[in-house]
């Protein structure tokens, strides 16, 4: 009979210590924190491996799913609600009831309408909520902030006359003015965002179960900030509606529970989960300091959407993967409900196909993978705990410095908050540009013969007088990551040139090889035609290959020390006829330079700059 293991005789407890060395041992001299510690954008240092005496001290590992501070989740499951935004005031009230009731047949449990100030009316409202169970579905509503009060009486009119307790109906009215402020620019006073939130709480009373504050973070997450800012954000917008709620005269109780998160999801996927555990443990610590008669108001109530900002247009099924990581991390991080946005949106109202997979995202990691049936899934993992620490740590700095400088509506008002995200978005623009942060299909590995002007729709424009006010502030970046390369892109698709580039693929095999993969990946990204080819005898052999190709771009392919023997010769028999490139950053690139060779790609190169140049160069 085969030997039974004995795990601890087998396999004997490994100290830190002896981790290191041997981590030492197989750097062979490496800098052990530049090698293996990530110094993230979000600003702190995220180590290699983490072990259980890296739980010591931590304040996430002591409590229990429902309990405060509720980093392990509001409640005792982890059940969250599928949801999905209707637009009334495209639909109409009578088509939005429609496709309600059909999306309720297909997971959907909550619902999100989007309705027409001009057209509110008892009718209205009737119309639109025809056959809907309103005590088993989750209803929310956005809808001008004017016009909060009269919503409110009329939901409790419908539910009244349809036989509903209001006392039992679940949902939320975004009533949001420093949102308003940050994307439409609109300037309103302290003393008027006091007064929207605080007749929206107080109309809010005859429907005990709806949250009647909206704080938006996601329009942070939107503008391309990190996990860290947009929590940092969230929490002082959070803590100056309370702040204004008291200082109003309502209760502290009533105030935490009328308020409603509407996160963002990034698509760093551990860092999300981290983020959502750290936002409901240091909300908690926020509301408790404005001594409740029940913690039940420091329970915090998200809702996480999708994000834009990694969302593309070229290869438009990549979008796919990305909302999936981003569904699993805010599932996972224990979020009460979720909207993940079609695929398609970056070009095109989204269709019954796309809103179908949309939905059946999050079933999938319901019904498939049974992510609702574990609570708090990162609970003791080493790693994830310590993460949410750090999270919490970054964004509670953020936190006390909008504080210090005189809380958020002043940081709104003074314009340092936009100005700080555009900061951020411009970095990570240029993070994008070069490569430094990778969107898979648009600055790597594109689909090189995609087109996509064709398929791009205009959208319709908001013709709201009181969303749509000419701009008192400034506003919030809109741009996506990928927008600067589509346009590079869509510029060269509707000049009717598609440029070519040949790969004059010569010398060392394992260079020009990858070279040449190198350079098709980096000239496909403009939708340039790439021709790669096998290899070449001579460099006259391959320049007159691509005349017989007709190419526009001639590039180089070969190694470093053979450079300094082809490039000239190359660059003399084109004779500039074509636009000659050099696949690299030889040692010899000065002495290039100096025979009249200008352009050079290589790793360290800004991808969108260059191809613009190449762009130019060719009339485009």
């Amino acid at each position: 009979m085969a030997n039974k293991l004995n795990f601890l005789a087998d396999f004997p407890a490994i100290t830190t210590e002896q981790w290191m060395a041997k981590i030492t041992e197989d750097l062979k001299g490496a800098d052990f924190n530049k090698k293996l510690v990530w110094r993230t954008p979000e600003g702190f240092n995220v180590m290699p491996f983490y072990r259980q005496e890296n739980l010591e001290g931590l304040q996430t590992t002591e409590s229990a799913p429902g309990q405060f501070p509720f980093v392990r989740g509001v409640k005792e499951s982890n059940v969250w609600r599928v949801r999905q935004n209707i637009n009334v005031k495209q639909l109409g009230a009578a088509d939005a009831n429609k496709k309600a009731l059909d999306i309720l047949t297909k997971g959907v449990d909550s619902l999100g309408f989007k309705l027409s100030a001009e057209e509110l009316s008892a009718s209205y409202i009737a119309t639109l909520l025809k056959g809907i169970d309103a005590e088993k579905v989750e209803l929310n509503f956005k809808v001008c902030m004017h016009k909060t009060a009269e919503l409110v009486d009329l939901l409790c009119e419908f539910f009244k006359n349809n036989g509903f307790d209001a006392a039992k109906v679940q949902g939320s009215i975004n009533v949001d003015p420093i949102k308003r402020m940050l994307r439409k620019g609109r300037k309103y006073s302290a003393a008027e965002v006091s007064e929207f939130i605080a007749t929206a709480v107080k109309a809010g009373e005859k429907l005990p179960k709806f949250r009647t504050v909206g704080v938006n973070p996601k329009v942070f997450c939107n503008a391309g900030v990190y996990a860290t800012q947009e929590l940092g954000y969230a929490l002082a917008w959070g803590n100056q509606y309370m702040e204004m709620l008291t200082e109003a005269g309502i209760d502290a109780k009533e105030a935490g529970c009328a308020i409603k998160f509407n996160f963002g999801i990034g698509g760093n996927y551990f860092m999300e989960i981290a983020k959502f555990r750290a936002a409901r443990l240091l909300w908690a610590k926020i509301v408790e300091a404005y001594k409740p008669s029940c913690n039940c108001a420091a329970k915090m109530c998200i809702h996480a959407v999708t994000s834009t900002f990694n969302k593309t247009l070229f290869d438009a099924h990549v979008n796919l993967l990305r909302s999936q990581t981003e569904a699993m991390s805010a599932a996972l991080g224990g979020v009460c409900s979720m909207t993940v946005r079609p695929f398609d949106i970056t070009y095109k109202a989204a269709d019954d196909f796309s809103e179908r997979i949309a939905r059946n995202q999050q079933l999938l990691l319901k019904e498939e993978s049974h992510f609702d049936k574990v609570v708090d899934p990162a609970a003791g993992s080493y790693y994830l705990e310590n993460l949410t620490a750090m999270v919490a740590e970054q964004a509670w700095k953020i936190f006390l410095e909008i504080q210090n400088g005189g809380g958020f509506f002043a940081a709104v008002e003074n314009g340092s908050i936009v100005n700080a995200v555009k900061e951020i978005a411009a970095g990570r623009m240029k993070a994008v540009a070069s490569r430094k942060e990778t969107l898979l299909g648009t600055n790597q590995f594109p689909n090189f013969n995609e087109t996509a002007a064709s398929k791009i729709e205009k959208k319709g424009d908001c013709k709201c007088k009181c969303c749509c006010a000419e701009a008192e502030l400034e506003t919030l970046p809109k741009n996506r990551a990928a927008e600067q390369f589509e346009a590079l892109r869509l510029a060269v698709e509707k000049s009717g040139k598609r440029p070519k580039v040949f790969m004059l693929t010569i010398g060392n095999l394992a260079m020009r090889l990858a070279r040449s993969q190198f350079s098709c990946n980096f000239f496909a990204c403009a939708g340039y035609e790439v021709i790669d080819n096998l290899g070449f005898d001579t460099v006259e052999a391959g320049v007159e290959a691509a005349r017989k190709a007709k190419a526009d771009i001639i590039v180089l392919c070969s190694s470093d020390d053979e450079y300094a023997t082809l490039a000239v010769p190359a660059f003399k028999a084109i004779g500039g006829k074509e636009i000659f490139v050099v696949a690299g950053a030889p040692a010899c690139m000065e002495d290039l330079q100096k025979e009249g060779i200008e352009n050079f790609i290589h790793v360290r190169c800004n991808v969108l700059e260059t191809l613009k140049s190449f762009n130019d160069k060719l009339g485009i």
